[in-house]
């Protein structure tokens, strides 16, 4: 139940206690603008406001779990627009203030490599560029967070008071699988990586949402397992297509993971994972991360969103993006989709946050509480659930869980025990 070591009890320290001592002194910052006359009933409203957000054991319980999500963005937004992880945007979903304030105490820091990059075949430089602003943001913000290459950085790096981000790639880091380039980037700090290039067909691995080109791995793909079990790079399925992620779940020696998506038992999309392979998944030791995102989850606004196109389909961006001739032209056009802007909906078609419980409910049941995680894609997915603004929400899973039912040590499963199994298997061997 408890990472090794831990003697029975979480050994991390959380960060959302350092959280909340700066936003203590912030309420008395903003306490002392309040006209005298009018504070104390001003300063009642807000202190129910906060007592009605979530109970105090629920609270309580999310600060003192461990918490991994398995699929944060936060670092392509600086490539095009500048700024620092550190800064509390006014806008978007994350920041490193939020980040904590929500009670994360690691994450997959996911660096996307998007499809704009690969008519051209700029995606390996788009990598490395994304690689090393990660690097600088982190080191600039050392006093909170840092670097975590294997399973005990986390735990140290928690017992600093800090939070740890795991640097993962979402998108080819090569359209051609070049197992130099994936050690290059391994010694960079790379320690996740998607199989397939997103929503795209590379070399080796077939997309959940492109023609089939290997019907799942070829050779290529294979070999890329091979060596990111070699090296210690947790595989990520996410994207990928059924056969994809079978094959891959056979090959590797290590579990692996499918960051962030829904069941396609409840919303009957390619980019959602069947219960059969989630199955396949979970026996070989892996965890499936939900995603936050209404479209996952949500029938009607699936419906709403694609308007009869299949999800995914990339096919006019391919066309429209291969006009460009340099990588700065592609950064023009790519930065106007930052910051990133969730589509919004008819209120009516938002779900509560109990509909993704609903899919936790339905993967607890269907592969066991051992093989489910979360991978919310703040900042790169659609409009999360009622309720649900940013990643400060965090708690609010917490809390639906327990109004479900669920045990404390279930519940500490799935906010990020089971992930940091998974984390610890590929990278401490």
């Amino acid at each position: 139940m408890f990472p090794q070591g831990s003697g029975g009890s979480s050994p991390f320290i959380r960060t959302s206690n350092i959280a909340c001592r700066s936003g203590r002194a912030a309420e008395a910052r903003a306490a002392a603008l309040i006209p005298m006359p009018v504070r104390p009933l001003i300063l009642s409203f807000l202190l129910l406001g906060l007592a009605l957000a979530a109970p105090a054991q629920t609270r309580d319980l999310h600060r003192e779990a461990f918490v991994f999500d398995g699929h944060v963005h936060v670092i392509n937004r600086q490539l095009y627009l500048g700024g620092d992880i550190g800064e509390r945007y006014p806008d978007g979903q994350v920041d490193l203030p939020r980040i904590r304030e929500g009670g994360i105490d690691a994450f997959l820091l996911s660096l996307f490599s998007s499809e704009e990059y690969y008519p051209r075949r700029f995606e390996v430089k788009h990598t490395l560029r994304l690689v090393n602003l990660a690097l600088e943001q982190i080191e600039r913000n050392r006093a909170t967070i840092e670097l975590a290459l294997k399973a005990s950085d986390i735990e140290r790096i928690n017992r600093a008071g800090k939070t740890a981000a795991v640097m993962d790639l979402e998108g080819g880091f090569d359209l051609d699988g070049d197992l130099g380039v994936l050690g290059a980037l391994y010694r960079l700090g790379l320690r996740s990586a998607m199989l397939p290039a997103h929503n795209f067909t590379n070399g080796f691995a077939d997309s959940c949402c492109a023609p089939a080109r290997w019907g799942g791995l070829n050779e290529q793909g294979r070999k890329v397992i091979r060596e990111m079990n070699r090296l210690g790079i947790m595989i990520n399925v996410a994207h990928g297509s059924e056969e994809t992620i079978l094959q891959a779940v056979e090959a590797s020696a290590d579990p692996v993971i499918f960051s962030h998506g829904g069941s396609r038992s409840i919303v009957d999309t390619a980019r959602s994972i069947s219960d059969r392979a989630a199955r396949r998944l979970a026996a070989g030791g892996g965890v499936v991360g939900l995603h936050f995102g209404n479209s996952f989850h949500n029938r009607a606004y699936f419906e709403w969103r694609q308007k009869g196109k299949p999800f995914g389909d990339i096919s006019a961006m391919l066309t429209r993006y291969g006009r460009f001739e340099t990588i700065e032209e592609l950064d023009r056009e790519a930065a106007k989709k930052y910051p990133d802007r969730p589509m919004s909906v008819p209120e009516p078609m938002r779900m509560g946050i109990e509909g993704l419980v609903a899919v936790i409910d339905h993967w607890v049941k269907l592969l066991g509480e051992d093989h489910v995680a979360l991978g919310c894609d703040f900042d790169g997915g659609p409009e999360p659930p009622r309720g649900m603004k940013d990643i400060r929400d965090y708690p609010q899973i917490t809390a639906a869980l327990e109004r479900k039912g669920y045990s404390e040590p279930r519940i500490q499963k799935i906010l990020g025990l089971n992930l940091l199994r998974v984390f610890r298997r590929v990278t401490e061997r």
